[in-house]
């Protein structure tokens, strides 16, 4: 299922996070909700489930961690039926200066990073400012994802300025399925700080 563009609205609750996935028309604006997904706060063992709407009566994939409370050890992406349909995971020895992220799904192999070195840094130190770290601050920041084999652009993630977080994903290369796609664009803001 090949979806060239969509955004990502975040609704915060009390003990979830929930996340709308809405499909971008030829002229930019947004058009029909693709999935609805919610993300458990303080579980174990990370699993975000998508559905059609916020109701939760039908499954359409999710992604799964691998191991409890070993963050490099990677997430599934499912279907509906439970087959996998891709991978993603942080390279954390890399992604100390600037976050970098595996994404693989239908043959494609490629590495995504943070598209501004600066924004990446400065996002780490501000954590470290006594009193001002405190404060959150809605950094923006960009990834790009690269074909390991031909350098080609796979797909492109944009947070945009507004209250409530939003992302605009860009799909670039036609073989990568919607729902790896979603489901990378949902843990770069679920699981980009851990």
């Amino acid at each position: 299922m090949y979806v060239p563009a969509f955004s990502m609205k975040q609704r915060i609750t009390m003990m979830a996070n929930k996340y709308e996935l809405i499909a971008t028309n030829p002229d930019g604006t947004d058009g029909p909700l693709l999935a609805f997904a919610q993300q458990k706060r303080m579980a174990f063992k990370e699993e975000v489930t998508f559905y059609t709407d916020d109701r939760k009566a039908q499954v359409v994939f999710s992604f799964k961690a691998r191991k409890r409370l070993d963050l490099g050890s990677g997430y599934d992406v499912f279907d509906a039926t439970g087959q996998p349909i891709g991978w993603f995971k942080k390279e954390f020895g890399k992604s100390l200066l600037r976050s970098s992220w595996q994404l693989s799904a239908a043959g494609i192999e490629s590495d995504g990073t943070e598209r501004n070195p600066t924004i990446a840094i400065v996002r780490r130190v501000w954590q470290f400012v006594p009193f001002v770290g405190e404060i959150p601050l809605p950094f923006i920041f960009h990834f790009d994802f690269t074909d390991r084999t031909t350098g080609q652009p796979v797909l492109s993630v944009e947070r945009k300025v507004s209250v409530r977080d939003r992302y605009r994903a860009t799909v670039h290369d036609n073989r990568l399925d919607f729902r790896v796609a979603a489901a990378m664009t949902v843990a770069l803001d679920a699981l980009q700080s851990r």
